[in-house]
């Protein structure tokens, strides 16, 4: 079930994605990693609280030697 409009103070991860300005891909490996949980959803459609997101993104990631840096709009 896709949402026409997530809950109030959620987004949906394609929402959060755009939101930040980032790929779904790095919002899934942010909950991979533990870095942002889901709020509610099902498994195959989770939503997030929008200060999640926010924190996620702006929370330190580990880096790897010669891994170029993030840049924080």
């Amino acid at each position: 079930m896709e949402y026409v409009q997530p809950p109030a103070g959620t987004l949906t991860t394609s929402l959060a994605a755009l939101a930040v300005g980032v790929q779904p891909a790095t919002v899934r490996d942010w909950v991979r990693r533990g870095i942002l949980t889901r709020c509610g959803g099902s498994p195959r459609r989770p939503v997030f609280r929008v200060e999640d997101v926010q924190a996620a993104r702006a929370a330190a990631k580990p880096t790897r030697p010669g891994q170029r840096p993030v840049k924080v709009a």
